[in-house]
């Protein structure tokens, strides 16, 4: 969905107050200017001009006009960290860094990837408070024993330091208290219930969820919207992570499987192969997330894209939204998903 003309004029203009064309104190283009330069209507331009006085970027002064405002510490640009456990083995989250780096609200600000392999998530929440950060993008740590403790830990650090935070695909199970971070997801239970419908509509009669144990919260919401669509708790099958799955004796009886993300569903499509078993005619497959490998497993995988770009940019949003107005309720932002139809569903047979 393409964003509204008051947003698009909102961004251009804070990129130039932020990149330096329009200096502190100096005297902002009236709206009447900005109607001609953007041809829109002035109701257009008033919208983008509220939009930049409530971010702090200009003030109005009556019977003078609208003025760049000086920033508190002299300086424009903001330092965001980045604490995202999984970035080296789900692949939907450098591309939705990527995202929030190239932002039209980016401008002027700069991220810290403070990674290593050694490094634990409550020491990247230390090296983040170290830095004096403007805020932390999260995306909660999954399939660990002790995921709770240390998403708890990490929140608990970033909030005694007055950080805000806004979570990238899920919040964690035990959020904190009063915890007003803001959310950027796709819609799971939709596409729970989109996937699931169309693995009916291509043939599947007795339908699985595959998921590996311990997956977070934006899981359930897919499974959710599973079972809404079978009007029952349907089946829903759990493995160990790793990089050999392990299925039950039963799995054998179902005809169709929706999977947590495309990585469960490539393990899937090489196990179910292994055992003879042919797709789609046997056994139709779909994933989650549209990673870059999903058109070249053995069979082309049928699965729901993230629009990842779009999550960092909204996640960018947020976040200076978040620290503009830091006593906001906290915000859930669901954005669509796509069905993306390959060969591993059977479309084709249904014609």
């Amino acid at each position: 969905m393409a964003r509204p003309k008051h947003g698009q004029i909102f961004d251009t203009l804070s990129r130039e107050i932020l990149s330096g064309r329009y200096r502190a104190g100096e005297k902002f283009p009236s709206e009447a200017e900005l109607v001609r330069r953007f041809r829109v209507s002035r109701i257009t331009v008033g919208r983008a001009v509220h939009d930049l006085r409530q971010r702090g970027l200009v003030e109005r002064f009556a019977g003078s006009g609208t003025y760049v405002v000086e920033s508190k510490d002299g300086a424009r640009q903001l330092t965001f960290g980045l604490i995202i456990p999984d970035l080296g083995t789900t692949e939907i989250f450098e591309p939705i860094c990527q995202g929030i780096a190239g932002a039209p609200d980016a401008a002027g600000h700069a991220l810290l990837w403070p990674h290593t392999r050694e490094q634990q998530p409550a020491q990247l929440a230390e090296q983040c408070i170290k830095r004096r950060v403007s805020g932390v993008f999260f995306a909660p740590v999954e399939m660990n024993a002790h995921a709770a403790e240390i998403n708890r830990q990490v929140v608990s650090r970033l909030r005694k330091a007055g950080m805000p935070i806004v979570y990238l695909d899920r919040r964690p199970e035990e959020p904190a208290t009063r915890d007003r971070s803001d959310l950027v997801s796709i819609d799971n239970q939709r596409a729970g219930n989109l996937a699931t419908t169309h693995l009916i509509r291509c043939g599947a009669r007795n339908i699985a969820f595959l998921a590996w144990r311990g997956q977070a919260t934006s899981v359930a919401g897919r499974i959710a919207g599973y079972r809404q669509v079978l009007g029952h708790a349907g089946h829903v099958i759990t493995a160990p992570p790793g990089e050999q799955l392990e299925l039950p004796a039963h799995a054998d009886q179902f005809d169709g499987f929706l999977c947590s993300s495309d990585r469960v569903a490539g393990l899937l499509m090489r196990t179910l192969l292994a055992r003879g078993r042919q797709i789609p005619r046997d056994v139709r497959i779909v994933g989650v997330d549209d990673v870059a490998y999903a058109a070249l497993l053995p069979v082309p995988l049928t699965t729901i894209r993230q629009p990842c770009t779009e999550i960092g940019e909204t996640a960018l949003r947020l976040m200076l939204d978040r620290i503009a107005h830091p006593k906001m309720p906290a915000r859930d932002v669901l954005l669509d998903c796509e069905l993306v139809v390959r060969e591993s569903c059977g479309a084709a047979l249904v014609g």
